[in-house]
């Protein structure tokens, strides 16, 4: 039978798509997964309703410890702080270490069942700039409905007994990545609460480096491997289609990242007595780029078209029956066009990506000079698809830089080097960096998940090949070689890696009534 994706609109229908599009053997089968599921929505749903408030102060709690993994001190405290989380529900914990790396937070809950799945999310947070947050990042405030909005801050001391979805939680690693930790302990609450017993066997994988890049990961997967031995990985992770429908991913994008300085003079001269005959780093950076990379987005580097795998039909049909976004966003975010020449997002993520993350080069507005800069520098973050290794980035991006005319230097150049050749490039690639992986849409894992949330979101349901965004899947592959579904249940405008983040409160309440689901009903799917 030719298998067929889309997205279900009548929840009446779920049962006959499901059987649809999965090929299911056995409606009593179906009977025994619904029912399951079914409870285990609306034991999530009315444990919610009735806590709200205290679910919400203690992730507010967790929001308020700072969390840059860097800084070792604090990462500890959010360590201890969340073991603190799982043992109160009774899970068996433990902080697994390696040299250098925060610590990993480890939890089992041993239910003696057939199949064990082990759960990541990340409790590191991405660098801030304070001067560009509406509040202290650290200081977790609560507002009734959008900061764009003006809407008012809810004292969270006060909190009504139920709090509206639309609400809104500011704070760093709101959305990216402490929510699911509050969400899936809420999920087993839930399920405690109504003597629904989790059906698998639980294993926890908290990681205290994921915005780092996770240098340390393979490591501590070695040092570990025998306690990270599961069936399959859940990543929690990201944000859900942009929809607003819950989506469940089978594969991320890799990365990795480089810096780029370019030189002009030694020192900084008169732009009216040296113009036009020194030249002027910032316009030769200014070209590099452009050489790089079309108005459209294409990546102009040789060779990288040439070391792209092509997604498969499926994957082109699942982003075809997904609900088309790109209007409302364009809309939203005040676009007047978009790259990609009228691709939809979801395929152009599928592509690999050359992103700016940021120059540094003289100044603007009240810092200006009139002077031609010493240097510039470009940090670029590259986003990978398959058979498109950083190993493979990092070779071709140097074979471009050496073809526009500069030598590469790998440490900062001195004045010889400098008057020696007519362009130097110092290229600093960073360490971390990792391939990309996709996941074979009809493993039968992905095919469990995917039938216990269209039960849970009554039919409502994206599939998705691949994130946009970067896990390091890879080295989790490498090193255990489990299969990795993707769960992610931020909401899409939290301002993830950027200034005043949050999440939307009832992307909260639905990931705990999906957990709950995937909780209580994967034993009985997996056994199919």
């Amino acid at each position: 039978m030719k298998r067929v994706v889309f997205v279900i609109r009548n929840a009446r229908l779920w049962l006959f798509s499901a059987l649809l599009i999965f090929c299911l053997p056995s409606v009593a089968g179906t009977e025994e997964s619904e029912s399951l599921v079914v409870q285990a929505v609306a034991a999530a749903r009315t444990h919610s309703k009735a806590n709200q408030a205290g679910i919400i102060r203690e992730f507010a709690e967790l929001l308020a410890l700072r969390n840059v993994a860097s800084n070792h001190g604090d990462m500890r405290r959010n360590a201890e702080f969340i073991l603190g989380m799982l043992r109160r529900r009774g899970v068996e914990s433990r902080l697994l270490e390696a040299p250098g790396s925060p610590p990993v937070v480890f939890g089992e809950l041993n239910r003696g069942a057939a199949y064990t799945v082990l759960i990541y999310a990340h409790y590191d947070g991405q660098p801030v700039q304070r001067e560009l947050w509406a509040s202290d990042p650290w200081q977790p405030v609560l507002r009734a409905g959008r900061l764009e909005d003006h809407a008012a801050t809810v004292d969270l001391a006060s909190l009504p007994v139920e709090i509206p979805g639309e609400w809104r939680l500011y704070a760093r690693s709101a959305g990216d990545d402490k929510a699911p930790i509050i969400g899936v302990l809420s999920a087993i609450d839930a399920l405690a609460a109504a003597d629904i017993p989790v059906s698998v066997n639980l294993k926890f994988f908290f990681d205290g480096e994921e915005e780092a890049g996770s240098p340390h990961l393979a490591d501590m997967i070695r040092r570990h491997a025998n306690l990270l031995q599961a069936d399959f990985w859940l990543f929690c992770d990201g944000p859900v289609h942009q929809s607003r429908r819950q989506l469940v991913s089978f594969g991320v994008r890799g990365i990795t990242a480089a810096d780029v300085t370019v030189y002009g003079p030694t020192s900084q001269l008169h732009s009216g007595h040296y113009g036009n005959w020194a030249p002027n780093p910032i316009m030769m950076l200014v070209h590099l780029l452009a050489s790089m990379r079309a108005p459209d987005g294409v990546i102009l580097v040789d060779g990288f078209a040439d070391a792209v795998a092509e997604p498969g039909a499926e994957a082109l049909a699942a982003i075809a029956a997904a609900p088309p976004v790109d209007g409302l966003l364009r809309k939203d975010l005040a676009l007047g066009w978009t790259e990609g020449n009228g691709q939809r997002l979801e395929r152009l993520i599928m592509n690999p990506a050359i992103n700016v993350r940021g120059i540094r080069a003289g100044g603007v507005g009240e810092t200006a000079r009139n002077a031609i800069v010493d240097q510039a520098t470009v940090s670029l973050g590259f986003r990978l698809v398959p058979d498109l290794t950083p190993e493979k980035v990092q070779a071709l991006v140097d074979a471009h830089i050496r073809k526009q005319g500069y030598t590469i230097v790998r440490e900062p150049p001195d004045s010889q080097t400098l008057g020696r050749h007519e362009k130097v490039a110092l290229v600093e690639w960073r360490e971390y960096g990792y391939p990309a992986v996709w996941m074979d849409m009809n493993d039968h894992r992905a095919r469990a998940m995917s039938r216990i949330l269209l039960q849970a979101r009554d039919g409502e349901l994206v599939r998705m090949p691949t994130m946009g965004g970067s896990l390091p899947l890879h080295v989790i592959r490498q090193g255990l070689d489990v299969p990795i579904v993707m769960l992610p249940m931020a909401n899409h405008d939290n301002n993830q890696h950027s200034p005043n983040e949050n999440l939307r409160i009832q992307n909260l309440w639905d990931a705990i009534e999906v957990y709950a689901a995937v909780l209580a009903g994967l034993d009985a799917e997996l056994g199919r």
